[in-house]
This record gives structure tokens, sequence and C-alpha cells, in this order.
């Protein structure tokens, strides 16, 4: 950062996070029993609006900032027992991994909004607006002319430049947060933020170096709160913005605003917003240049999607032709529309190593051929998908008002399904193959005795079938491959022609998010070489025993033709030294190493940057690396503030070189 000001917010609120000390606790009820659950949301709201008390640094320009802590619940634990008894309740049962339709809101104004909307989202605006003019007041009170200017007409009215399109979009984003709802997305917003950027550039208010600072700033917001914001582990607040991608027309939009983002970002080197970048077959070298310096800051994004892949994907499964070419990333890679989607992309998941476990065992038992046991997976996986299915009924979310006045209807109700473990479900079955039926070296009795004693009296085979068995990604493991396209059409099948209860489809994908830790922990020895309590890979990667010279051959087999009809998303995921960055050869290496993995039909791709002595320095010494930055499955977090287990599995993934 060059900016001396940015430097002072960046360590107010990032180093050391001195606005927390002034927030404080809610202690008022909102569950009152005889109202309305949408009465008590905007009870809530309008109370937590009442309560906050405005602040900003002398040089800040995008304010907003919580000094409240979380608010009660709208329900008792009676209440929501009952609740569950009558419904599904998807997660915590708040509106999440959606992304709202922002571009309509910052152009026309939340009055504009506030003349289609119903009582509550009356209520909601009317909120907003009340919290905004305690920033006009206090904007005056401190004589900050600029911010005066700002809160004067926004956001009442619509924005007219590209700070107030920013300042609006904090105020948007900010009041979700505030009203309840979680894992709320950025968007394209490089698209909807694009016309005021370019206005201003055009009529000269900023140099590139002034928006850049700006946008710095506007970064910054995003983390000011974020220790606040629900997720499995601190960082995963599903803040992922999109750049670039094609628009309606089919001409690619990434543009110098995209350009800046990707600057911004990687000065700031902090993990919100998590930047995805759509790419596709005509990407010049240079972009995916500039995401890999975004890389080798270790932050763990960019994140790819292949455009000329996703896009016809979505459209076979149903979704209009201008929404799919409008996509977006929810919290983490799933694919959502913005403005009017409604998708529960994470209902569920799928233990591929668990259902192929079971076959082997099955057909083992039974003395079947190596087709029967491929038919015995096809029906398991087709017997898990069903439950999963079936167990989704009558679904039902806490209302939230100020979400649907940032929305045009619910289009799209479609449900998606994480595949956990393909390439180690496809290991274990290309081990069998081998080993069983076709050379005959391993009897099947031999093999389930040592997986039932997790190999502890058969150590010949545990290695036979962890280093030298098949693995997919690296060099001889075709076999596995292939069979992790039998396991992602047979996925495919189960879920086509499905409906679920709001009358969408549903989809399967290849992420496995946090369940490479939890299905690997609910199930024994497998065929692949794993012992019992051993993860894997995570998402769509290979195994972690998986012992593999470059990543080439990794790109190559995690780009299946199958991947089109498992499109509820899940990236092929990457681990590289650290030192690989150090030249501008190596940085041109990565890059045309991405490119290649989209040439090839791959969908979605995440690297990572690791050092793995400083991640074992981080566990002895945190307080001295704050900072350090490692991508987990489908978010990035400051490696110090995960749970043990997850840096474990961070530290054992296969560092790349090129």
């Amino acid at each position: 950062m060059r900016d001396v000001k940015t430097s002072e917010i960046y360590r107010y609120f990032i180093i050391d996070k001195a606005h927390r000390a002034n927030r404080r606790a809610v202690t008022d009820s909102f569950a009152i029993a005889g109202l309305s659950a949408e009465e008590r949301m905007c009870r809530r709201l309008e109370r937590l609006v009442e309560l906050e008390e405005p602040s900003f640094m002398p040089f800040e320009k995008i304010v907003m900032t919580r000094s409240t802590e979380r608010a009660p619940d709208v329900f008792t634990a009676q209440e929501w027992a009952q609740i569950k008894k009558e419904h599904y309740i998807h997660e915590l049962g708040y509106v999440s991994n959606l992304s709202p339709d922002y571009e309509s809101a910052i152009r026309d104004g939340l009055l504009a909004k506030r003349e289609g909307a119903d009582e509550y989202g009356k209520r909601a605006i009317d909120a907003v607006i009340s919290l905004c003019d305690k920033y006009l007041e206090l904007a005056k009170r401190e004589k900050r002319e600029d911010l005066v200017e700002v809160f004067t007409h926004i956001p009442r009215y619509g924005a007219r430049n590209f700070r107030e399109a920013l300042q609006f979009f904090r105020i948007l984003h900010f009041a979700l947060w505030l009203e309840g709802n979680y894992h709320n997305t950025v968007g394209r917003f490089d698209r909807y933020m694009y016309p005021y950027f370019e206005a201003d550039m055009k009529a000269g208010v900023y140099t590139e170096e002034e928006a850049l600072m700006l946008l710095e700033d506007f970064f910054i917001s995003f983390n000011k709160d974020s220790d606040m914001y629900v997720g499995v582990q601190q960082g995963d607040n599903g803040q992922s913005m999109v750049l670039g991608g094609y628009d309606e027309s089919g001409e690619e939009c990434f543009n110098l605003l995209s350009k800046l983002c990707l600057a911004a970002s990687r000065n700031l080197a902090v993990i919100d917003p998590k930047i995805n970048l759509r790419v596709t077959k005509n990407t010049p070298m240079e972009v995916y240049r500039l995401g890999t310096e975004l890389t080798r800051v270790g932050l763990g994004f960019p994140q790819y999607s292949n455009d000329d892949v996703v896009i016809p994907a979505l459209i076979k499964l149903g979704y209009d032709p201008e929404d799919a070419c409008n996509y977006v990333v929810a919290a983490c890679w799933e694919f959502i529309i913005p403005g009017c989607g409604n998708d529960v992309a994470n209902i569920g998941a799928l233990n591929m190593p668990k259902t192929a476990d079971c076959a082997i065992r099955e057909a083992l038992a039974s003395g079947e051929s190596f087709d029967g046991l491929l038919l015995r997976l096809r029906d398991k996986i087709l017997e898990e998908t069903r439950g999963i299915q079936a167990g989704v009924n009558n679904l039902w979310f806490v209302p939230s008002p100020f979400m649907d006045v940032l929305r045009r209807g619910k289009k799209y109700n479609n449900f998606g399904i994480h595949g956990t473990g393909i390439a180690p479900a496809a290991d274990a079955l290309a081990a069998v193959k081998r080993y069983v039926f076709d050379e005959g070296r391993v009897k099947a009795k031999r093999l389930i005795t040592a997986l039932d004693e997790n190999f502890e009296n058969d150590p010949e085979l545990l290695h036979l079938l962890r280093y030298e068995a098949p693995k997919m990604g690296a060099d001889g493991g075709e076999e596995s491959a292939a069979l992790a396209g039998v396991i992602m059409q047979s996925f495919s099948d189960a879920c086509r022609g499905v409906k679920n209860c709001l009358g969408g489809i549903w989809r399967c994908g290849t992420g496995s998010a946090m369940y490479y830790l939890w299905h690997a922990n609910e199930l024994g020895a497998t065929a692949d070489g794993r012992r019992r309590g051993e993860p894997f890979g995570t998402n769509f990667s290979p195994s972690i025993f998986a012992k593999i010279e470059g990543p080439v051959s990794v790109v190559e087999a995690f780009s299946p033709e199958e991947i089109a009809d498992n499109m509820n998303g899940g990236p092929l995921t990457l681990e590289f030294a650290g030192g690989v960055f150090r030249d501008e050869e190596s940085i041109d290496k990565v890059a045309s190493l991405v490119r290649y993995f989209i040439s090839l039909g791959g969908h979605q791709l995440q690297l990572n940057a690791v050092n793995l002595e400083d991640m074992k320095r981080a566990q002895k010494n945190p307080e001295l690396y704050r900072q350090l930055v490692v991508r987990i499955w489908g978010w990035s977090a400051y490696f110090v503030e995960l749970d043990k287990c997850f840096q474990d599995h961070v530290m054992m993934r296969q560092e790349y070189t090129v």
C-alpha cells in the first residue's frame, strides 16, 4: 500500500482491530410469542438500527462499521424445536448463499424500491435509511463535507458516481448482515459498478492510482466486521466477488475496473472479498498472469470458472441463456444466478468413498465380476442420492424482508448436492480392479480383512494400495480417471429428472466443503490405502497420498467430459510451494497451466501458494503469523484462526512446482 491514509485505516481495522472494542451487547428479546416471523425480523432490524452508533476514521471514505454484537435469535429453542418438527431447516434456518440485485438498488435508490415493497419491506427500507441518516448527522458534526454530500443523496436515491455506488453497496451489504442473513455474496462487481467507474474516469474525477486507493478503502470494509459473520470457521463468510466472463452478447467483460480489483486485493493481502475470475478460451494471457500475481501473494484466490463449460451446462440444466451467462458463485464455488435465484446449492453431500467401499465389500463377498461391482456402485449412488432427496421436504427459511426488497422474485429453486471424495473413491475402485480382478495378486478375503483391521496386520498391502496403486492425477492413473467418470455419470443420472419440494431440480457437483474431514471421520479404512480417520483430498482433487511429479497430469485428469453433468460446482484445488513464484518465468508457467486447464474443458480451479515451514512455525507461535493466509475448501482464512484439524490438512496437501 502506497497511501499513508489507507495504511492507517488498514492498521486500525485489520491489524489492531481497534474498532471491536466499541461494540456493545444486544440484550433485547425478539422471540415474542404470538408475533409472526416477519414482524419479529422487522422489529429486530429496527432495534439494531436504533442501537447502532456511527463512527468513522478521519480519512475513511467508505464507511459503516458495526457497533453492536450479534443479536439474539428471533425464536426460542423450544420454538425452533417445533418448527423443525414441521419443516426441513437448512443450516441455521436463515437466508444464505444468495446474490441480491445490487444493480437496480444502487441505480434507482431505496425510495424507488419502497414503492413496490410490502409492509415489512417498507419498514426494512425505512430502518436502513434511518441508519444512514445517523451517518449523515455525524458527518455534519465532524464537518466531513464529502460524506455529507454522499449521505444526503444515497440511499434514498440512486448513486450518481463511483464513490456513491461503492458506499451504496456497503450500505446494502451491511444491512443484509444486520438483518441476519449470511454468506451474502458480492456478485459480478465489475459489471454493475463499471458504468459509474467509467463515467468518473472519463470525466477525469480519478486517475488510476486514485481509483485504486478508493477501491482499497472499499475492500477494507469487507473485513471490518467479518469476525461476526457466520461460518464453519473464521473466513468462511461468503463474501465472493466475481470478475470477468461473457456478457449477454458473448463479449468478455474483463475491464480496467476488474484489473484494479485484482491490484487492490494484491496490495492489501486480506481474505475478503474473495476474488473469482470467470475466464474463457478467449481470455488473454495477461488476465491469467494478473490472476497468478494475486495467487503469488498467498491468498488462495482468484478461483477460476470456465464460461465455455459452465454456461452451456447451466442452460442444459434449465437456466435461461440470459441468466446462465450472468452466473456468479455462492459462498464457495456453487453456481447461482444473481437477483432472481433462490437455489440452495449446498443442501447435502454424498460420501463417494463410502459408496465405493460398500459396493466393493458387497461385490467381493458375493463373488461378482468387476462389472457387477460397478452396477452395485451405481445402485449405491442412486440409493444414497435418493435418501438425501427424500430427506428434504417442506423446506422453510426465516423471512428476510430486506433481502426480498433486493430480489426480483424467486425464479430458480434448485438444490445442490456435493460429491465428496470422488478421486479417492475412484482410486479404491481402480486398486480393486487391478489387484483383485485383473492380476489376482490380492485375494478378496485378504483385502476385506485388512480393511476391517485398518491394515494393522498387513503393512505390505497398505504400502501397495497407498503408494503403488493407480491414483487419479498421477502418472499411470488412467484407470482411476476413467472410474471417476463412471462415478460422476452415476451421480448425474441419480439427480436427473427428480423434482425437489420447491419444484426445482437437483444438481450434483464435485465440491466437498468441510465433508473431506467429516465424511472421512465416519469411514473406516478403504481400498485406496487410506486408514481409518485419514482425510480425503479437498474438493475435486487428488488423494493426499497420491505421489505426483507435477501438476500437468493433474489438470489433464481432472478435466473429464462428465464434468458438464456435475455442474453444482467444485474446483480442482492445487497447492504450490511458495517458492515457485520467485521469478517472472514461474509466474508465466503457472498462468499457462491455468490457461491449459481451461482449454482442456476444466470447469473450476483454485490455487494455493503455501509454505510448509511457515505453517509449522505459525502453529508454535501464532502471534507472529497473524496475517498468514491459506485456502481451505472454497474460501481463504488466516491460518492461525483455524481449528488445528483444518491447519493440519492444509499442511498434508501436496505442494507442486512448475
